[in-house]
């Protein structure tokens, strides 16, 4: 009699302990199930006036347009600064250019930039430990394959396209990266005329890596080389579509073939078009990601943000001031101006962010990280810049503000720039002997900064140089050495 209620009792011990584990299983799943993907589009160059919702009347961008209907638009939010390298290790750190470990665009040999130190905690990082899958499609460029700024080492479980950001400017490349394999890409090694073009192979793994975790939380990170010069894309009908519609000027560059560099510009006998072919072909791309989201019934619970890493380029043709891709604003690419760190900014969150809204907040790249954590509901446990706007995606009126926001740039003799609320300051130069007096733009009465007040308010350039000193750090690796 013993015996049998001993066996009972195990047996009952057992189905217990298969009921507790068959309901943590389930909890579990319900809780990923709960817990909304997150998709970051970004761009490369693509201005602020690209897009047709900020007023772009050139090129067509229906997809990015939806997305701004289904969601919220910032008007007022900042690339981490004027480059790409910099602009994406605030993005991923969350710190601003005067804290972040990458500052500046520093190749190394034989393939790829300075590397992301191992210490640095990245969003990938915070969101893999969280539980989510983590896959960034595109072009990389904060440390070489097998360094400690490998994207695989930064948080990444899957990395496929650029790793090397100078490589990154030929769309027809020899190779490109799947995790620490090198793809060669057999058609474009030495030839006049390549085949495949890389943004569809990287788009095409993007989407493959929606579907292999749709049963999962996953973060993708898909920083397309789009619009991106040199100025090549298919002949197809997107191409056809703008072909004639423009005064074109050729422009003569470093063609395919055994003795173009792999990282030149292509000739190009219709640059505007081709331009305007590159945007749509993005946008396509972010109408693709859409449609395989809805496919998979994963839209109602995906977060989908669509970015661009800094102004708009004049590089291999490109005519930003035909476009207006800067919207009349001050500046491109490598300036602190307005138009080369002012960058659209959409978010679509079903549900939860309220459609076809807008929003004044002025935020930037390094809070990115903060907000992701708030959205995965874990803790950043991160030192950094950013300040979540995650109430403003709710619509909470409890949103934090940032004292001001800063940026700093480590070419053309050095800038830096700081807002305070309304107030914009600039000085150039700040890395010479004789850095230039700071300029003072009153962004509210002059968004195109075309009126320097610097002379009528001394009381806010002195609070403008404090904040400049305060936010810098020195980097041995980047000195930027205040004077």
């Amino acid at each position: 009699m013993e015996r049998m209620k001993d066996k009972q009792v195990t047996l009952c011990s057992i189905f217990m302990s298969l009921c507790f584990w068959t309901f943590t299983v389930v909890s579990s799943r319900a809780q990923d199930k709960v817990r909304p993907n997150i998709i970051f589009i970004l761009a490369d160059d693509l201005g602020y006036g690209d897009v047709g919702f900020n007023g772009q009347q050139y090129i067509r961008t229906p997809f990015i347009d939806q997305l701004a209907a289904e969601g919220l638009r910032f008007d007022q939010f900042y690339a981490g600064t004027a480059v790409c390298a910099p602009s994406r290790s605030a993005l991923m750190t969350g710190q601003h250019t005067g804290h972040t470990f990458i500052r500046g665009n520093l190749g190394v040999k034989p393939e790829g930039q300075y590397p992301i130190a191992d210490s640095v905690l990245t969003i990938a990082e915070i969101l893999q430990q969280a539980g989510y899958r983590t896959g960034a499609f595109g072009k990389w460029g904060l440390g070489p394959v097998l360094s400690e700024g490998d994207p695989n080492k930064q948080g990444f479980d899957q990395f496929y396209g650029y790793n090397c950001q100078t490589l990154a400017h030929r769309y027809y490349p020899t190779h490109l990266w799947d995790n620490s394999s090198k793809v060669l890409l057999a058609g474009n090694e030495e030839l006049e005329t390549p085949t495949r073009y890389a943004p569809d192979l990287i788009q095409k793994k993007a989407l493959d890596f929606i579907t292999a975790n749709k049963d999962r939380p996953f973060f993708l990170f898909l920083p397309h080389i789009l619009p991106h010069a040199e100025l090549l894309v298919p002949d197809d009908s997107l191409l056809n579509h703008y072909k004639g519609r423009f005064e074109e000027k050729a422009f003569v560059g470093d063609d395919y073939g055994n003795s173009a560099k792999p990282s030149g510009y292509a000739s190009q006998a219709y640059p505007r078009a081709t331009f305007a072919a590159m945007v749509s072909r993005l946008d396509s791309y972010v109408g693709q990601v859409m449609a395989k989201l809805k496919d998979l019934g994963l839209d109602e619970n995906t977060i989908v943000i669509f970015s661009s890493d800094n102004g708009p380029h004049r590089e291999g043709g490109a005519d930003p001031q035909f476009f207006n891709s800067n919207a009349g604003m001050r500046g491109f690419k490598r300036d602190l101006y307005e138009g080369g760190i002012r960058v659209p900014f959409v978010v679509r969150w079903p549900n939860k962010v309220k459609a076809n809204s807008r929003s004044q907040h002025i935020a930037a790249f390094w809070d990115v990280f903060s907000t992701f954590a708030d959205i995965a509901g874990t803790s950043s446990k991160n030192q950094g810049d950013g300040i979540s706007f995650f109430n403003t995606l709710l619509g909470d009126n409890g949103q934090q503000n940032h004292r001001y926001l800063y940026w700093e740039f480590h070419e053309q003799g050095g800038k830096q720039a700081v807002r305070i609320g309304k107030w914009k300051a600039i000085r150039l130069q700040a890395m010479t002997a004789m850095p230039a007096p700071i300029e003072l733009y009153d962004l509210e009465l002059d968004p195109f900064e075309k009126d320097n007040m610097a002379a009528e308010h001394p009381e806010i350039i002195k609070q403008a140089e404090d904040c400049m000193k305060q936010a810098h750090r020195e980097s041995e690796v980047f000195p930027f050495l205040i004077r």
